[in-house]
């Protein structure tokens, strides 16, 4: 009797068994290739918090203009303005990159092609014309338009990628400065480097520059080529306009805060440049 019992119990569990769909085959993991820029990428792509951030600061932006349009002395460049620049039109100085454009699908590219940055591959994407925009900067740019105020942007984007950029710009809705070429680029004249201050300067020639807004230290000071020790000691210096007229947006992908933990030499291998990333790091040693 126990046989035939047992026996009845196995058919009936190996009925029920044929009756289950089958069940998913174990798959193996794939190894995926660390990269350096995933986090970043991921958070600046993905993340409220980043979103949150940026528009909190076009919202200070605004209330700022709104400040430095009442009052005729305000200027974000003081050492640049002339004699009487209190009467001069108004204008804003703005980057493009991770300021006002949202270049996040060619950050996206390289992680997910496992390469790194080149410039002939950068003048591709930019005559993609696939940036987007910063969350608020358009509705800023054109609130500062309908304001009367000139807004300049000053780009490390080359010269010869301009018409791009401003179609680009164009679709997305920025103001672009009717008959006044508010879009300055490296190489659009020939002392026109990387170094910003000499661009910054050409605009505050003609106009009262209220607000410089940028998310890299060289979008505000040429100082951002130094050292770390430099670096710390020109911030300390011009502390007091960030936050007022100077506005720093979040960038944690790439910027002249990298090159400078291995000394802007970027023939340094990739381990090379990390370790020294880490080196420059203060890190805390847990109790024995």
């Amino acid at each position: 009797m126990t046989l035939r019992i047992s026996r009845s119990v196995s058919a009936l569990a190996l009925a029920a068994a044929l009756a289950l769909p089958a069940a998913a085959p174990v798959l193996a993991q794939e190894a995926v290739p660390q990269n350096d820029l995933m986090n970043a990428t991921v958070w600046m792509e993905t993340s409220v918090e980043y979103k949150a951030t940026v528009m909190q600061l076009y919202k200070m932006a605004q209330a700022q203009l709104d400040a430095a349009l009442a009052d005729s002395a305000w200027t974000a460049v003081p050492d640049k303005q002339g004699e009487g620049y209190e009467d001069l039109p108004v204008a804003i100085i703005s980057d493009l990159d991770e300021t006002m454009l949202d270049n996040g699908n060619y950050q996206a590219s390289l992680v997910v092609r496992g390469t790194s940055y080149s410039s002939s591959e950068w003048a591709d994407y930019v005559e993609s014309q696939t940036s987007g925009a910063v969350p608020g900067a358009v509705d800023f740019a054109n609130y500062a338009d309908g304001k009367g105020v000139k807004v300049f942007y000053v780009s490390n984007r080359k010269e010869p990628g301009k018409e791009a950029t401003i179609a680009n710009m164009e679709a997305l809705g920025f103001p672009m400065g009717g008959n006044v070429d508010t879009v300055l680029l490296r190489g659009g004249k020939e002392e026109w480097g990387s170094a910003k201050e000499n661009r910054i300067a050409h605009v505050a020639e003609n106009y009262r520059v209220v607000l410089l807004m940028g998310d890299n230290f060289g979008d505000f000071s040429d100082a951002a080529d130094g050292s770390l020790e430099e670096r710390d000691a020109a911030l300390e210096a011009a502390m007091d306009h960030f936050g007022h007229d100077w506005i720093v947006f979040p960038n944690p992908e790439y910027g002249s805060w990298e090159s400078a933990t291995f000394g802007g030499d970027w023939s340094l291998s990739g381990d090379a440049r990390r370790r020294m990333k880490i080196d420059a790091m203060e890190a805390w040693t847990p109790a024995q």
